[in-house]
């Protein structure tokens, strides 16, 4: 995993330290020695994470972590704060300030990495909600302010433990200002947790006869509960299935005994955090609601995939990142409207939508361009991945007949592909594609069924 990583530090050993560490395993690594210069730094370079001292002379890290997240352009980054306290009352005075995470010195590798790759995960999410939203802004269709995501509103919560004082303790705390609904059977909580609108799942991994590492790897593994914040509660030293449970996506944690202010300032956080991701996701799926797809196919029409490379482009470029297109075209379309009637021709286009939508990754995006020719935008993905991405899209197309019954014989359909990938910052969404549709017209006039890369 790659991600741009600011540590904060005033102490050069400390700061050098965390350098190395992040380094050798493959993080971008920049640094600042003070408040004002990390704050300077994020507004230019926009990092992935912040590694945050809080004893700092001057501006110390409660004050920089508030200024981070009450502004709406940096908000949304990662704040992790490293320091020597280790008191219940300054981690939550850390949480208050906006921190997502607190861990205290000295920082073992494995939680650091954990950690940090877990949040990283969940900010490249946000940021291709953000991306999409940003693209909608842009053009006109979205009016809710994403703010009142932040709102403190009661949450629903599930809470799972079998231990009947421990569970008297968590509900006295959080009863106060959420729902709280009581799972003692993890098999039950699985079910529901799967069948209604939960904000935040609560699991603990003392459970009688169940592994809750195991209950949280299931909701991990449910689409539904995919995305869902879950925090653990651990016993106080059980260090392994801490790490574990971070590995595999757990959100947040909990040592026992519990600390009321902070269990309802890391519950306050996870709410925060998903209403926000939440929030994201119903103004895309607004926007997929007024008129930016196409009608036929369900993807992205033109007028929204030009809009967002644009927006996409100039991330990419301040980023240091690459970007890909693919320009798709169904090899002798116009056949089939011909000989089958545009129903069928119809149908063809559907199924094709179906089998491109089903084979990318979701950071991926499939528009229909315009008649039988598609575009295909890829984030993060150089000229050799996209080429093998468009190989195996052409074999998908081309190695099963498409499910169109004409003459009780279904139709065998092959594509062509163009590909081109952002050159430098001076490059513009019409330049890539005129590029990917130069490319496409080799591939068609060497004979179809095949993928060509821009020589460029």
């Amino acid at each position: 995993m790659t991600a741009r990583v600011l540590v904060v530090d005033d102490i050069l050993a400390n700061v050098k330290l965390l350098e190395a560490k992040l380094t050798a395993e493959y993080f971008d690594v920049m640094t600042a020695r003070s408040g004002v210069e990390a704050l300077e730094t994020v507004n230019r370079s926009m990092p992935d994470i912040i590694l945050l001292d809080v004893m700092m002379p001057g501006m110390d890290g409660f004050e920089v972590c508030d200024r981070l997240k009450s502004n709406p352009q940096t908000h949304h980054i990662p704040v992790i704060m490293v320091t020597a306290l280790d008191q219940p009352q300054d981690r939550v005075k850390g949480l208050e300030s906006g921190a997502d995470d607190f861990l205290t010195k000295p920082v073992s590798d494995v939680a650091l990495f954990s950690r940090v790759k877990s949040l990283v995960r969940l900010k490249m999410l946000t940021d291709e909600l953000r991306s999409r939203a940003e693209t909608s802004e842009r053009m006109g269709l979205l009016e809710r302010d994403l703010q009142e995501a932040m709102a403190s509103t009661p949450g629903n919560i599930m809470l799972v433990d079998d231990k009947e004082n421990s569970v008297a303790r968590l509900t006295g705390a959080l009863n106060e200002r959420h729902r709280v609904s009581v799972y003692r059977d993890p098999q039950a909580a699985l079910f529901d947790a799967a069948e209604k609108d939960w904000e935040l799942l609560i699991v603990s991994l003392s459970l009688q006869d169940y592994d809750g590492l195991r209950l949280c790897s299931q909701l991990r593994s449910l689409e539904r509960t995919r995305n869902l914040p879950i925090l653990i509660i651990v016993e106080p030293h059980d260090n392994a299935r801490l790490l574990r449970g971070l590995d595999m996506g757990i959100n947040d944690y909990l040592m026992r005994p519990v600390d009321k202010n902070e269990l309802l300032a890391r519950v306050f956080t996870q709410l925060k955090r998903w209403r926000y991701t939440q929030q994201l996701r119903e103004n895309v799926q607004q926007s997929m609601q007024m008129a930016v797809t196409d009608p036929l196919t369900g993807l992205y029409n033109r007028r929204y995939m030009e809009t967002h490379l644009g927006t996409l482009l100039d991330q990419t470029v301040n980023r240091g990142k690459s970007v890909s297109i693919l320009v798709i075209d169904i090899d002798y379309f116009k056949a089939v409207n011909d000989c089958h009637g545009h129903d069928i021709g119809d149908h063809v286009l559907q199924e094709f939508a179906e089998r491109i939508r089903s084979n990318i990754r979701t950071i991926d995006m499939a528009c229909r361009f315009g008649g039988e020719e598609f575009v295909l935008v890829m984030p993060d993905t150089d000229m050799a991945l996209a080429y093998k991405i468009g190989e195996r899209l052409r074999q998908i197309i081309a190695g099963a007949p498409f499910d169109v019954v004409t003459d009780e014989t279904p139709l065998a359909i092959t594509i062509s592909i163009g590909i081109s990938a952002l050159q430098g910052p001076d490059d513009t969404p019409d330049d890539i594609l005129k590029r990917a549709d130069q490319a496409l017209y080799r591939a068609k006039r060497d004979g179809r069924n095949r993928v060509v890369a821009d020589a460029a």
